[in-house]
């Protein structure tokens, strides 16, 4: 832990004397792409990349682009790199031959993890950094390293995850071979059944180094533990982050040179409109390396959606892209963090000791804050000092007032919350703000960390499935005073789900909105009726989405980044 906390500290170091000034050629990124699901996801990446921009939080002196999907239908990370590279292509031309960019997949509602459902998984913050780093400025802190050795190229990555890694001080991760090169980490085998498996070339012999090159064979998609053994790639001995002898090395990151980006481009003729989804990963890597078939194009076992055009689609894929090599870059000292959904959120900033210690993770990063309980974190906020937070609570870009007690487990988003309020554990809050009408309004979305926002059912007459808080959304209904037929469903017609149920009181003021919602949850764990003010709208977490005010909420974070400064400010006059 100790070489990767070190390593970690170094990447940070250098990337923060790049934040904020122009970049020579050679020592940075040419060009950075985040991708968007759709226009108005691109607007928001858009204005927080202005922002950072503004603020001196990047390096300066390269080309940020956000690029939507196109409109119709989910095209999936596959889909998106394709898109992505015509795009860089129409704006560039052969000019492209000459750059190295990184293209980092964002698109998603981020149903898993809400409060970056407006703004972002990519702009998730962390508890690192003056002013607070987000995952953008960690994934270029960790990258920072591979622009000086690498040919031109792309460089495909997801906003959800981390890799930390820790190579010997006379070995330098080069990316300069032809077809893919792709970064492994060794894993248990448990970790192999949920992400890409690389089957190494057997006629290769393995080192002992902290970073090996190796030729892959053939590349599993989320394999059963038996496809694992059968095809050989369970490796024996000792890897880091693995307790028993039997790993696997799985996928994060990889390089594709530019003659098959060319490929790809040409590979998107052939199969366009994308009318289906494509993995990235799972479609592009398993038709490459000499042990691939064409068997995997027909499996549809981790496919989210299936539609008749994806086996045509897959075969096309396999037939340009097969006898191109997988080369991989074998990471024995690394590891690999997802941070995904609320629980992943709240245990890697909040409980796992080695992640915080390997980032040098803080207990409250640029807040204004009492003491902080140990376990507990404070991002981008201001407390009153007569707030009691429990452990394992992350509160984010919010305001609480006097004698305000929030409970252990929980999140805290966006909101500004009134004195002496309580937040029992193990629930989520996030505030938005919307527009409707040209009017701006606000609306706090409330749930418990366990509940399962992607869940729906296809009938009315089953919704007491849809579990909120430990209860039947019926049963929340009654506690509410609202009956099953009042209650209004968003979006398609047939599909009934805690995220497009209209439960949620729009307010035209930020605090009423988190008081209201709080109201609501304190009428389940107290067991007593909560009747909503007369007229007031209830809209779904669709809705709020879809009538989201970025510039409202963007200012709202303003306001606090502007109070913390000048609290800072008074304490250093003292």
């Amino acid at each position: 832990m100790h070489r990767l906390q070190k390593a970690a500290a170094e990447k940070l170091e250098k990337f923060n004397k790049l934040r904020g000034h122009e970049v020579r050629t050679g020592e940075f990124w040419d060009i950075v792409v985040v991708t968007a699901i759709d226009e108005d996801q691109k607007l928001a990446y858009e204005l927080q990349l202005s922002e950072k921009l503004r603020r001196r939080e990047l390096p300066l002196g390269i080309h940020y682009h956000v690029f939507a999907d196109p409109p119709g239908y989910k095209i999936g990370n596959g889909g998106s790199t394709l898109y992505v590279l015509e795009n860089l292509e129409d704006k560039y031309g052969e000019s492209l031959s000459k750059f190295k960019i990184m293209i980092i997949h964002a698109g998603g509602l981020s149903q898993r993890l809400p409060n970056a459902s407006a703004l972002g998984k990519i702009f998730t913050a962390l508890p690192l950094g003056d002013p607070v780093y987000q995952m953008l400025e960690l994934k270029l802190s960790m990258y920072i390293d591979f622009p000086i050795d690498m040919k031109p190229g792309v460089l495909v990555t997801c906003a959800d995850d981390i890799e930390l890694y820790n190579i010997a001080s006379t070995e330098k991760i080069v990316f300069d071979k032809p077809g893919f090169t792709a970064l492994a980490h060794p894993s248990p085998l448990s970790i192999g059944t949920t992400h890409g498996v690389f089957v190494l070339d057997p006629r290769e012999e393995s080192g002992t180094s902290q970073m090996e090159y190796r030729s892959c064979y053939r590349f599993l998609h989320k394999p059963s533990i038996e496809k694992m053994y059968e095809n050989g790639a369970v490796c024996k001995g000792t890897a880091m982050n693995v307790t028993n002898s039997d790993f696997v090395y799985t996928d994060s990151t990889y390089y594709i040179d530019y003659a098959t980006v060319q490929c790809l481009l040409l590979l998107l003729k052939d199969i366009r409109p994308i009318i289906c989804e494509i993995d990235a990963y799972g479609d592009f890597l398993q038709a490459l390396g000499p042990g691939a078939t064409i068997a995997y194009t027909q499996n549809s076992s981790n496919v989210t959606t299936e539609e008749s055009s994806l086996l045509k689609v897959r075969q096309i894929i396999f037939q340009w892209l097969q006898g191109k090599a997988l080369n991989v870059i074998v990471l024995n000292n690394s590891k690999f963090y997802h941070i995904g959904t609320t629980g992943e959120y709240l245990f890697h900033l909040t409980q796992d000791d080695n992640f915080r210690s390997e980032l040098n993770l803080v207990s409250s990063a640029f807040s204004t804050c009492p003491s902080v309980v140990p376990g507990s974190c404070i991002i981008h906020s201001v407390l009153h000092p007569s707030c009691s937070v429990g452990p394992g609570t992350v509160i984010e870009y919010s305001r609480l007032g006097a004698n305000v007690t929030i409970g252990e487990g929980a999140i805290i988003s966006g909101c500004d919350v009134s004195s002496d309020l309580h937040v029992p554990s193990g629930v989520f809050m996030h505030s938005l703000s919307v527009k409707v009408r040209g009017t701006t309004s606000y609306v706090t979305v409330a749930f418990a960390i366990e509940d399962n926002m992607k869940q729906c059912v296809t009938s009315l007459t089953e919704i007491d499935k849809l579990q909120l808080f430990g209860n039947s959304l019926e049963k929340c209904l009654h506690h509410w005073s609202l009956r099953v037929e009042d209650l209004k469903f968003s979006g398609d017609m047939g599909k009934f789900g805690l995220w497009n149920a209209s439960i949620f009181p729009q307010c035209s003021d930020l605090r009423r909105s988190f008081t209201l919602s709080s109201q609501m949850i304190c009428s389940l764990y107290g067991k007593s009726t909560f009747r909503f003010p007369k007229d007031i709208r209830l809209l779904s977490i669709q809705e709020v989405l879809q009538y989201k005010n970025l510039e409202e909420m963007l200012k709202f974070r303003q306001h606090l980044y502007e109070e913390i400064q000048e609290n800072k400010n008074v304490h250093l006059n003292i």
